[in-house]
């Protein structure tokens, strides 16, 4: 079947608008203060602090978001050491759609699944099971190490009409651009891992090195952009149950791809990648295109593997296009 690309051009920065930021690019915030979305007002969930639901064994916490009589409901799964906050501007964006995310297991308010180890397996039969008790008609999207537990879980069976991926992991993740930094968080990850636990623990949520992650991996030299971005991860990208849960998502993240499930996987599919992503390069997306039945490719220049940051305006108006109901007839 003929595949299309399309190439979101004009909309990487000019959609944001300026607002006053301080004199440090990538200085350090007030604590104290949560720093919003320079353009997307945070969206408004229908319970505040979440809602809680038994999983395998743990209590998934998940938040829900838009009408609850909407044509679409989406299942939505955040990255590696996030939480549900992540997705947060792209939400905002998508006002007439239902979506709903969830805490990966062992991180934000989500408990880790007992007896379990937390890999691709398990992960992909949480999702499975969350699909099948909050929304079984919803379709599944996924960023970054989120679109390996959500290619995985559809390419076993779960049953969703369309699939929507976001910075998709579409090559092993130490070949990439930056390769040699994912063999240092090898080795960051190991030590936290190996050192006396209350040493590993304060290692591994070391403010100074998330930092360094968030300044190495935004793109964007709009400082109030920067500070939105660093202040998220400042807040969310330690809140992990503990050292063991983060170890096996760690080396779950970094030992599968999306290309192991991509040609198993008959739903319509949408890949929104970034030029720049160090993580999965432009090219080894386009080839990742290629293995999926169906799949449509979004790409959006002048941004890295912080779309959900950065530009969630491309990205949602991509989505939104994607799930009209005239798509479904044109692909």
């Amino acid at each position: 079947m003929p595949v299309r690309r399309g190439r979101v051009r004009g909309e990487g920065s000019s959609w944001l608008r300026t607002v006053r930021a301080g004199p440090d690019i990538d200085g350090r915030l007030d604590s104290s203060v949560s720093i919003p979305h320079p353009e997307v007002p945070a969206p408004r969930a229908v319970v505040s602090e979440g809602e809680r639901v038994e999983i395998l064994g743990g209590r998934t916490a998940y938040w829900t978001y838009g009408p609850a009589d909407a044509d679409v409901t989406v299942l939505a799964v955040h990255g590696f050491r996030g939480d549900h906050h992540g997705l947060a501007a792209i939400v905002g964006l998508l006002p007439e759609i239902r979506v709903i995310v969830p805490d990966l297991p062992g991180f934000g308010d989500s408990t880790p699944l007992p007896g379990r180890r937390h890999d691709i397996d398990t992960y992909r039969t949480w999702l499975r099971e969350v699909h099948a008790v909050l929304a079984p008609e919803a379709v599944v999207l996924g960023h970054s190490f989120g679109s390996i537990v959500a290619a995985a879980a559809v390419a076993g069976g779960l049953p969703t009409t369309r699939l929507i991926l976001i910075n998709p992991i579409g090559a092993p993740a130490l070949e990439g651009p930056r390769g040699i930094l994912t063999r240092l968080a090898v080795l960051y990850y190991r030590a936290g891992a190996r050192l006396p636990r209350r040493i590993g623990e304060w290692i591994l949520r070391q403010r100074t090195i998330v930092r360094g992650m968030s300044v190495a991996m935004a793109k964007t030299r709009r400082r109030d952009l920067r500070r939105y971005i660093h202040d998220q991860h400042d807040r969310y990208f330690s809140r992990f149950a503990d050292r063991d849960v983060l170890r096996e998502a760690f080396e779950a993240s970094v030992g599968n791809d999306v290309r192991a499930y991509a040609s198993a996987i008959e739903q319509p599919t949408l890949l929104i990648v970034a030029e720049r992503d160090d993580i999965t390069p432009l090219a080894a997306q386009r080839r990742l295109q290629e293995l999926f039945p169906r799949a449509e490719l979004v790409e959006i220049p002048e941004v890295g593997h912080l779309i959900h940051y950065e530009t969630p305006g491309p990205a949602a108006a991509a989505i939104t296009r994607f799930l009209a109901p005239s798509a479904a007839d044109t692909r």
